[in-house]
């Protein structure tokens, strides 16, 4: 099989304030099954894994200069899209009109320094199946958070956990 890369380079849209969950999403969805997306960005894009990971594609991750990571996805072969990790089915319980029921996404941002858990929430958002809702571990409240979520659609409640950390309940408004 003639593989071929498709490369998408995120690195100038984040750093301006874009959010690429999108573009990077149509790219997957374009690439025919012998090529390969290779993603770059200025950090590692740990929700894209698993969102990636449930359209059947797994990945290879690894930083390169000045901090930037580069990522290749590729399909995952026909036998291993079942293994994918499913998300949990859980309530959401962040006050929005979602059904009772929904997927929810988890992301770990603890141990980043700010602004990064932040980003790195924000960047999830966007590839958020609809019904499902956002579950984001904390080190601090993301209290800089809030509006940025509100100006997105979405709506936000955080609870500290015994540990100190916050859980922070994500969903469409």
């Amino acid at each position: 099989m003639n593989e071929s890369i498709v490369t998408l380079d995120v690195r100038d849209d984040i750093r301006s304030g874009r959010q690429p969950c999108e573009k990077i999403m149509d790219t997957a969805k374009r690439l025919r099954p012998e090529e390969t997306l290779r993603l770059i960005a200025p950090f590692e894009p740990v929700p894209l894994f698993e969102l990636l990971g449930r359209q059947g594609f797994q990945h290879t991750a690894r930083p390169i200069a000045a901090g930037d990571w580069e990522v290749l996805f590729t399909r995952a072969p026909r036998e291993n899209v079942g293994e994918q990790k499913s998300v949990a089915q859980q309530s959401c319980d962040c006050g929005c009109s979602a059904t009772p029921t929904v997927d929810v996404v988890e992301v770990d941002a603890r141990g980043l320094e700010p602004p990064q858990p932040m980003v790195k929430i924000l960047e999830a958002l966007p590839g958020l199946p609809d019904g499902a809702s956002l579950r984001a571990r904390t080190d601090r409240r993301p209290i800089h958070l809030y509006p940025h979520l509100e100006d997105r659609g979405f709506t936000g409640q955080s609870e500290e956990q015994s540990d100190g950390s916050f859980i922070t309940h994500i969903c469409r408004s």
